[in-house]
């Protein structure tokens, strides 16, 4: 179970620093990329893992079918979750409507793309070596971090609730070390 965690805190994390890369490159104006208040994390990204990881090795063995089969299961994880913060917390993270080949705005192609490409150094490249890594953490150190983890989501899913996403943008508050009104 503790392997489990650290997969998806670790993606989670990764998704959060491909999202803030995504958002200088392309000069978007929600600089704010993370779903958590207090944890750099983006879920999506965590559950598309390991969505990826579970597919069978008949699929992973193969390059095509895995960025296929990646790209599918990614997919319906990102719907699944643009769902979820809709109905649990009011607020939209994503909103592909300007894009081609939408789905309500929650998953389009081009994305789905990316989530297939993804896939391949995940499988491939990143997952034997992160597996290596989470080995080593304690069993003992999973309890507590999976508690904070989990009383961050909580904690931010209140705030979604009451202020939208605006609420997870608490570090904008601050100027020169002190609140701004």
């Amino acid at each position: 179970m503790g392997t489990l965690f650290w997969t998806f805190l670790f993606y989670s994390f990764c998704g959060f620093l491909l999202e803030v890369g995504f958002a200088k490159v392309t000069h978007s104006p929600k600089q704010d990329r993370k779903c958590h208040v207090l944890l750099p994390v983006c879920p999506v990204y965590g559950v598309g893992a390991l969505s990826i990881l579970i597919l069978p090795a008949a699929v992973t063995a193969y390059p095509f079918l895995l960025f296929l089969a990646g790209a599918a299961v990614c997919t319906a994880a990102e719907w699944g979750l643009s769902w979820f913060y809709e109905k649990a917390a009011g607020a939209a993270f994503w909103d592909y409507h300007t894009l081609p080949w939408n789905l309500n705005g929650r998953v389009c192609l081009l994305f789905s793309l990316f989530w297939g490409l993804l896939a391949l150094p995940l499988v491939y490249g990143v997952q034997p070596w992160l597996l290596r890594w989470v080995s080593r953490i304690p069993p003992a150190v999973t309890i507590p971090a999976a508690l904070f983890y989990l009383g961050d989501a909580a904690t931010s899913l209140f705030l979604l609730r009451r202020g939208g996403t605006r609420a997870l943008r608490w570090r904008q508050g601050f100027r020169a070390g002190r609140p701004s009104s």
